[in-house]
């Protein structure tokens, strides 16, 4: 049954920023699918609840609160993932974002912590991973990036210029892992996470953003989260270095911040 190759039965997963939003959906729908998974964010409370949700589909969840925006704690996730669950086959590198800001105002380290906070953590985790995944006969990973790493619009030169970096290291790391280790990413287009409370809670932000977007709504979590468990599972077994558009078909920014244009002599 085509199905059966969805299932990730009697592996082991471990995901960033699985605390809420896309991160939480991720994690459960690789439990639903089989897994055993090991959760990271910074908020206990939130992993603890993520954890209940995954004991309850009969898998096995561990909660391992880090500080990830410390490249040394999201590398030693690889080991505490395996001394808790006893192998390694899966990783999601879900955390990451960077606040919008005017040109004038994104300093140059501004970038370098995007930068940091999106690709290099994702590095830092995806290295340490790298011996489990092999022990346990080969692996997958899966980058969230976004559709700003494709596109163009104010006020997202940081987080954009990390989400494009991120999407190429993807590709770059496919070949260099390539053919036990499959890695690949999600752009990720409008979700419906914190991320977007100020959007989802203001009517007129919200239809301008659905207007905006060919599918005509915002993203849910689980919509993410089907396209992790595809690309972590054997049903993706021949795709690695792609980058899965999942945002409702936006090909421009769906939001304007409202950024003038700059002032200069005339």
């Amino acid at each position: 049954m085509i199905g059966d190759r969805f299932r990730v039965e009697g592996r082991v997963a471990v995901v960033t920023g699985a605390g809420r939003g896309i991160g939480a959906a991720s994690a459960v729908a690789l439990a639903e699918a089989g897994a055993d998974v090991a959760l990271s964010a910074r908020t206990e409370s939130q992993l603890d609840e993520v954890a209940e949700r995954i004991g309850k589909l009969g898998r096995r969840a561990v909660a391992l609160p880090a500080d990830l925006s410390d490249p040394d704690a999201a590398a030693a996730l690889a080991e505490r993932a395996v001394a808790a669950l006893g192998r390694l086959d899966i990783v999601v590198n879900n955390v990451g974002g960077a606040l919008p800001r005017a040109f004038l105002d994104t300093e140059p380290a501004h970038l370098e912590n995007a930068f940091q906070f999106n690709v290099g953590n994702a590095h830092a985790l995806t290295r340490a991973a790298v011996p489990h995944l092999l022990a346990a006969g080969g692996g997958a990973v899966v980058n969230v990036s976004s559709v700003m790493g494709r596109v163009a619009g104010r006020g997202y030169l940081a987080y954009g210029s990390a989400k494009a970096a991120l999407a190429h290291y993807t590709r770059l790391a496919a070949f260099d892992l390539a053919p036990r280790i499959r890695v690949n990413a999600i752009a990720v287009g409008s979700v419906a996470t914190s991320a977007l409370d100020i959007v989802m809670s203001d009517d007129g932000l919200r239809a301008q953003m659905e207007a905006a977007t060919p599918l005509h709504r915002i993203g849910d979590p689980e919509d993410v989260a089907a396209a992790v468990v595809y690309l972590a599972s054997p049903a993706a077994a021949y795709v690695t270095g792609s980058v899965l558009r999942v945002d409702g078909g936006t090909d421009a920014p769906n939001l304007d911040l409202g950024l003038p244009d700059l002032e200069g002599p005339r």
